[in-house]
């Protein structure tokens, strides 16, 4: 049964989802969700049964001292709500939790229940997988929804996507068939810089749902964070020839693949967040990977690495199938 008591009437909507373990390369779609919570101090409204869905031997619970008494701190699913004020004020129902072991149609069954009986017009989850993406560039954030109007009145890509898919897939799936707007934001993160946290990710994505639900989010150290991230990459990558050669490979693929975005919409819309911003004032185991597949545990990766930094894998040969598809 589900006890809503103590939520105000919303205005306008939209809850925002990220779930940590494949969906979440770098952690960057939950600390996405984790930021938004923060910087508008959310309150927790309900909490799945984790009873119901998730393998205690996979995601164990946790034991802390409050006050001189043990607690356990399980794993599960929260939901909280915030208030974005503004000259349109509007709600969002924040959806953090990991993704469930089990009975994966029960656990959208009932978030679809709440967003139900909360009136929630959007559904937008977050996710990042891992990619053949220079860490160097902009993070690529591809937008995708099953509904092909939402598609096109959003700017969206219509998914076509074929493959393993996670709980982010599911939801949406599940959002589709029971009529309610769903969206997926991925974000690429450098497969050989895969060491959470990833902040330049989680702001791409702040970014992109900013844009997307036409709200002004509040970034707080964000953006010297992905700064001091890619600097400290950057050395890094300097102390290894082979993996500088790598990423200077990446780094002339995704340019001469991205040359088509240097137009005018592209630059219009960096200009409207611009603008926006300035009139404002005020789990363990693998990773979804481009292709669908799974990056295991204890993929190389460039920091933390004591025993030698691995050869990074060769580069795709130009003209190659590999793309940046988001896993659904």
């Amino acid at each position: 049964m589900i006890e809503l008591e103590g939520v105000p009437e919303l205005i306008d909507p939209v809850m925002v989802a990220a779930f940590e373990g494949w969906n979440d390369a770098g952690d960057a779609a939950s600390t996405a969700v984790e930021h938004l919570d923060r910087e508008w101090k959310g309150e927790v409204f309900a909490a799945l049964d984790a009873e119901d869905y998730y393998d205690f031997q996979v995601n164990r619970p946790t034991v802390f001292m409050d006050g001189g008494v043990r607690r356990i701190t399980w794993p599960t699913t929260r939901l909280s709500v915030v208030r974005v004020g503004g000259d349109k004020p509007r709600d969002l129902v924040l959806v953090r939790g990991i993704e469930p072991s089990m009975r994966w149609r029960s656990f959208c069954n009932e978030l679809l229940g709440f967003a139900h009986e909360l009136g929630i017009e959007l559904v937008v989850v977050l996710g990042a997988l891992l990619g053949d993406t220079p860490h160097t560039r902009p993070v690529p954030i591809s937008g995708t929804t099953s509904d092909a109007d939402l598609a096109r009145r959003m700017n969206l890509e219509e998914t076509k996507y074929e493959g393993p898919t996670g709980i982010v897939g599911i939801l949406q799936e599940a959002c589709t068939h029971a009529g309610v707007p769903a969206v997926s934001l991925w974000a690429a993160v450098p497969h050989y810089v895969s060491q959470p946290p990833n902040p330049k990710a989680t702001l791409a994505l702040l970014n992109r749902l900013e844009d997307l639900i036409d709200v002004r989010i509040p970034l707080g150290e964000l953006p010297e964070d992905a700064r001091a991230w890619q600097v400290g990459v950057d050395q890094l990558a300097a102390e290894d020839s082979e993996v500088a050669e790598y990423v200077q490979s990446l780094e002339e693929a995704r340019d001469t693949a991205d040359l088509p975005e240097a137009s005018g919409d592209a630059i219009a819309r960096e200009f409207e967040r611009y603008l926006r911003r300035r009139d404002g004032g005020s789990g363990p185991g693998g990773h979804a990977t481009a292709d669908g597949g799974e990056a295991p545990p204890g993929t190389p990766y460039l920091r933390d690495n004591p025993g030698g930094r691995a050869r990074p894998p060769k580069p795709p040969k130009a003209g190659g199938d590999d793309e940046d598809a988001p896993e659904e």
